[in-house]
């Protein structure tokens, strides 16, 4: 089946699309702060009206906190489902921006024309992208290219708290053959990709406590334990000299890569050394028998996000604390279980406490990672189809965050 017709309208009609992508990128849709939720109702309209207008039957569902927007089209052949959000993250500090991040500006650059605006590429511009492809589709073809379901959520950049619970109430509805995901990112501007899989998350705050109080340290330094010297062996003892995680089954349901993924991977001739120099680093510092992009992508980590005890403020202050705190988080790849890691990660810490202490636990989230199954042929198909309009292979890889 040719395509021509299709992409030739898509180009033919790539100032009106750019025009409708800076409308709805002008509506402030910051899905964290209560005082933008008539905006993210505004751009659920948004999207229901020009899905309309496209001939979807869709619908603005409400939930506990964003609207999601969910509609319908085609009566035959493969059943798609299509996921993207239209809400976008907060854009305080202003004085960064050039100019107002809800006043979207096409601008030239060094490497190429870009659209800078909060959202254009998160994720309301791969968003309004498979939108217009379908568009020009319709408008050439007139009919639709097989069964698809458009599944748009308002709540993404703060932690989809409604998400899980909608989907399970409307599962009959939402299933589908394959899902689309277009919130990701490609290997490098050069290189297509398609994500199979993402690092799923666990993170812990623990608070060791010594003294009762506060101590001076030139009367009970010495005598007296420090909880910040606990917690400091306790975050050394994480990691082995080789970079290994010391956690009793951390490793658990971690996969090797498969050796389809392995030559694709090596075939990306990964430079890591200027990946790492672009941010002030030199050599990779996680398990030293793996491959800088298992590192990334289907390894996991255990990582030190803050640390704080004592006198912290300017001068000096020869305290000895009661408490020292600290945020650990852990990316899981392949079957790890979140939960399991967090109790056996207690425990590992619990047993490290001196006489004298004692320690305790906030929890931050626990989800697993997630994979596809990269077997099906729709995958090989796109893949196919990335490569034939890149006219270089598309590589399946992995994400390292979710």
């Amino acid at each position: 089946m040719s395509l021509d017709a299709v992409l030739a309208r898509i180009d033919d009609d790539l100032p009106a699309a750019t025009e409708r992508l800076l409308d709805l990128l002008r509506i402030p849709s910051i899905s964290t702060d209560p005082a933008y939720k008539a905006d993210c109702d505004r751009a659920a309209d948004w999207l229901v009206r020009d899905l309309s207008e496209l001939g979807v039957e869709v619908s603005k569902r409400p939930t506990p906190g964003h609207p999601m927007v969910v509609g319908h089209v085609g009566d035959s052949g493969p059943h798609l489902l299509f996921y993207g959000h239209y809400d976008v993250q907060p854009v305080d500090p202003l004085d960064l921006w050039d100019n107002d991040p809800f006043d979207p500006q096409i601008e030239e650059t060094p490497k190429g024309t870009v659209i800078r605006g909060r959202g254009s590429s998160d994720d309301k511009g791969q968003l309004m992208t498979f939108v217009e492809a379908l568009r020009a589709w319709k408008n050439v073809k007139g009919d639709w290219p097989c069964r698809i379901t458009f599944f748009l959520e308002g709540e993404e950049e703060s932690g989809s708290p409604s998400l899980v619970p909608f989907m399970k109430e409307n599962a009959d509805e939402l299933k589908t053959d394959i899902a689309l995901i277009c919130d990701t990112g490609l290997f490098e501007s050069r290189t297509p990709a398609i994500v199979t899989m993402l690092r799923g998350l666990l993170g812990e705050e623990l608070t060791i406590t010594g003294p009762s109080l506060d101590l001076h340290s030139g009367m009970y330094g010495g005598i007296a334990m420090n909880p910040i010297r606990v917690l400091s062996q306790i975050i050394a003892s994480l990691h082995d000299e080789t970079g290994r995680i010391t956690i009793p089954g951390f490793y658990d349901g971690v996969p090797e890569l498969s050796d389809e993924l392995e030559a694709q991977w090596q075939g990306l001739a990964f430079n890591h050394q200027k990946f790492l120099e672009d941010v002030g680093l030199s050599e990779p510092a996680g398990e030293q028998d793996r491959t800088p992009l298992e590192m990334i992508w289907s390894r996991p980590t255990c990582e030190v996000n803050g640390i704080w005890g004592g006198y912290t403020g300017d001068g000096f202050k020869t305290v000895l604390p009661s408490r020292a705190h600290a945020k650990i988080s852990f990316r899981l790849v392949g079957t790890q279980d979140p939960l399991a890691i967090r109790e056996n990660f207690r425990a590992m810490v619990s047993e490290m406490l001196p006489p004298d202490c004692e320690v305790s636990f906030a929890p931050h989230g626990a989800s697993g990672a997630s994979g596809a199954d990269f077997s099906d042929p729709m995958f090989e198909a796109a893949r196919k189809a990335l490569s034939d309009e890149w006219n270089i292979p598309a590589a399946y890889i992995g994400c390292g965050g979710s």
